[in-house]
């Protein structure tokens, strides 16, 4: 009896360990696993090119540009028409063709949303303090039937995401978005996998995404990323014809 007694305390001493880990105890080794944080601040630029799949049979070409602090450059082509959405560091734009919408528009702040998230270089964890957003560590979870850390951050903005970990690597592997918008609530989950070394830090090259009930609705497997490389700083800016528009309209800058 009394050795049940040791036994039962000592899984629960060691369950208690196991959940007393701090957010910020986690984010470090989670920084450290993807390459740590001065290879990571080393990335100025990041240019990513992919197949996007959707159901179907679907298939397009993607291409992504990222440049520090936060300008970043989208896009999707099929049968010779390419859609494109940017962000300056001011303002974002874009040109929806397949809309039938040929000339390039500005974006609003509720469509800017999910740009700003792919524009961080780093992701939601890395220096979020000073990003003005909050972690909680939530404990253990599952995805996909195995067992993973549960990480939930706010945004400065009231958007929350949770950031799900392999327990054994501490690396991101699912990510569950939930944006408010207007008084509803819009979610999406993204799946992160087939991570690579570029410039000596761990990216996906898959990644999924859609809602809870169909997360795998669409998936784009990066074919090559650089780092580090010469990108035109006019892909970002506003282009000519909506400069006027923006100064004329009085629409106040995100920054």
């Amino acid at each position: 009896m009394r050795y049940a007694w040791i036994v039962l305390i000592a899984v629960l001493w060691c369950g208690a360990r196991l959940h007393s880990q701090t957010a910020d105890e986690l984010i470090a080794k989670n920084i450290d696993a993807r390459g740590g944080i001065e290879k990571m601040k080393a990335i100025k630029t990041l240019r990513a090119t992919g197949k996007f799949e959707g159901g179907g049979g679907f298939t397009a070409s993607v291409g992504q540009e990222n440049q520090r602090p936060n300008l970043i450059r989208e896009t999707f082509s099929l049968q010779g028409m390419t859609a494109v959405q940017a962000y300056d560091g001011s303002n974002g734009w874009q040109i929806q063709p397949f809309g039938g919408k040929k000339d390039p528009q500005l974006m609003g702040e509720d469509d800017l949303r999910d740009l700003l998230l792919d524009a961080d270089l780093e992701g939601p964890l890395v220096d979020y303090k000073e990003k003005g957003s909050t972690v909680e560590y939530l404990g253990h979870d599952v995805v996909d039937g195995d067992d993973a850390l549960r990480l939930k951050v706010t945004l400065k903005n009231g958007d929350i995401i949770y950031d799900y970990l392999d327990p054994d690597t501490f690396i991101e592997i699912r990510r569950e978005i939930q944006q408010f918008i207007r008084g509803s609530v819009r979610d999406r989950v993204v799946g992160l996998g087939s991570y690579k070394p570029v410039a000596g830090v761990m990216f996906p090259f898959s990644i999924s995404s859609g809602p809870k009930n169909h997360p795998d609705e669409q998936t784009y497997t990066m074919q090559k990323m650089e780092a580090n490389v010469t990108i035109d700083p006019k892909d970002f800016m506003l282009p000519v014809s909506l400069r006027t528009e923006e100064k004329n309209s009085g629409m106040v800058s995100i920054h």
